[in-house]
């Protein structure tokens, strides 16, 4: 028995400084009525998604950064967006900059929000994987200073229970990191949605540029063979003031397979009719955990954090 629905994925072009979050907004609105019309329900956006990839940026104050955060669900500058989509029914994935007042504290997180066909407020997914620094290195072109502007997420790897599925939600780095799926996997993840910038160019190791979207591709698709989970995997891409970013956006079957995949680096919908029962079938064959997992020899895992040799 098959179990399909339309899944899509929204690829965004470069945002640059001078556009603004109006402007923004627009366009992923014209690509959720894109969705739409090819009968997809769900939408991945990309990791902040409503503003250039500013932690390349050097900013010393909150005056100076705060422009690119969000408060609140929806925030003013996304409102359309999620007033368009309970228009249209179809539920979607969205990253952003958070800025919220917790216990007389302001925090700020690289977040991700899951928002029901309905309009309502699934879940949210706070990126734990933060890469780059805190302080610039100094590098000529650019700096990646995730450290810096975002605290390591608080909400572990939650899942959501929706309309079509369990649904599971990662940003960029966190798709690296295998635990993150197998915890999200465990909790009965049937969807993985991923939003990303990744820079071309790797400013802390000398590294081929070809392998920056081979190693992108490596980790969802291994994220989805190993964990029997479909994978939506939204990249916002391009040159940003110059700045460049890979695309490879793609929707990844629970087999490893790649079902679709966009092709340019630009504003890109792209969409599959995934059957969810193709996980279900793996989860109960080769991966079947509870058959098969032994965690009496896992320790280690979360035991440690670096690697230790015994003497």
């Amino acid at each position: 028995m098959s179990r399909k629905e339309v899944f899509a994925v929204a690829q965004m072009g470069p945002v640059h400084l001078n556009d603004t979050k109006a402007q923004v907004v627009a366009r992923l609105i014209e690509m959720l009525r894109e969705a739409h019309g090819r009968g997809a329900r769900w939408v991945t956006f990309p990791e902040l998604a409503l503003t250039t990839f500013f932690p390349r940026y050097i900013y010393d104050t909150p005056a100076e950064y705060d422009v690119f955060f969000e408060e609140g669900l929806p925030s003013p500058a996304m409102a359309p967006l999620f007033e368009a989509a309970k228009d249209l029914g179809v539920g979607f994935y969205l990253g952003y900059a958070e800025k919220i007042e917790m216990g007389g504290t302001m925090r700020r997180f690289n977040t991700s929000v899951l928002v029901g066909p309905d309009g309502s407020v699934l879940g949210k997914y706070r990126k734990i994987h933060l890469p780059g620094t805190k302080d610039p290195i100094g590098d000529r072109e650019f700096e990646h200073l995730e450290k810096r502007y975002f605290e390591v997420g608080d909400l572990g790897f939650p899942t959501f229970e929706t309309p079509s599925g369990r649904f599971g939600m990662c940003i960029c780095n966190d798709r690296r990191w295998p635990e993150t799926f197998r915890v999200m996997a465990l909790k009965g993840a049937e969807v993985f949605m991923l939003g990303y910038n990744t820079p071309t160019r790797n400013i802390h190791h000398p590294e081929p540029a070809h392998l920056r979207e081979f190693h992108h591709r490596l980790s969802i698709e291994s994220a989805a063979y190993q964990n029997a989970a479909w994978v939506m995997a939204a990249a916002k891409c391009g040159p940003e003031d110059g700045f460049a970013m890979i695309g490879g956006s793609a929707i990844v079957a629970p087999t490893g397979e790649v079902a679709v995949r966009a092709v340019s680096e630009e504003d890109e919908v792209i969409t599959h009719n995934c059957d969810l029962e193709l996980g279900a079938y793996i989860r109960c064959s080769v991966f079947d955990f509870a058959r098969h997992r032994r965690i009496e020899h896992y320790g280690p895992i979360t035991a440690q954090t670096g690697i230790e040799v015994a003497s």
